[in-house]
């Protein structure tokens, strides 16, 4: 016997998720309660510049009540393929277009208490073709050489989750 929903209640709506309580059933017959973030999916990207360096973006993030150096990221829009999110994305945080977009994987971002699956992508041949950013985002573009990257995803200098992720899964490209 697998786990079974009996009934699902949307508690909050807000602009970017909404929270759902399901009422499940376990597997040894038990019902138990369990709130959920219904979040859309989305996008991270690393866009490789020339001379190998990483594009990064630097922005306040209030989880973490300060700034972050990620890597662009974005939510899709419902029902949007996400190589064209990807796309959107790394133009409107860094300014550039990919000119060849690589999957390079995904993941769920934190499965036990919400639904967004993150996709990641490596862009590359990338030019300068600027979106205009979100409203709330004010980014500050940072270049790193990918070797540089690395070493500082291993000595735990990066404290955003989706950045490692991707640095991660994009290593074996990376590396000499």
């Amino acid at each position: 016997m697998s786990h079974q929903l009996l009934n699902r209640t949307v508690v909050y709506t807000g602009k970017v998720f909404s929270v759902a309580q399901h009422e499940v059933r376990l597997p040894d017959g038990r019902p138990n309660a369990y709130d959920l973030v219904e979040h859309n999916n989305a996008v991270t990207i690393l866009p490789l510049g020339e001379q190998g360096s990483i594009i990064f973006v630097r922005q306040y993030r209030l989880g973490a009540k300060g700034d972050l150096l990620e890597l662009p990221a974005g939510v899709l829009h419902d029902g949007e393929d996400p190589a064209l999110g990807a796309s959107r994305e790394v133009r409107e945080e860094t300014g550039f277009a990919a000119g060849q977009l690589t999957p390079l994987g995904g993941f769920f971002m934190a499965p036990g208490y919400s639904t967004e699956y993150m996709h990641v992508f490596l862009a590359a041949a990338l030019t300068h073709d600027p979106l205009p950013q979100d409203d709330d985002e004010f980014l500050q573009v940072e270049r790193i050489p990918a070797a540089q990257a690395l070493d500082m995803a291993r000595r735990g200098e990066f404290q955003d989750g989706k950045t490692l992720v991707a640095l991660m899964l994009a290593a074996r490209l990376l590396q000499p």
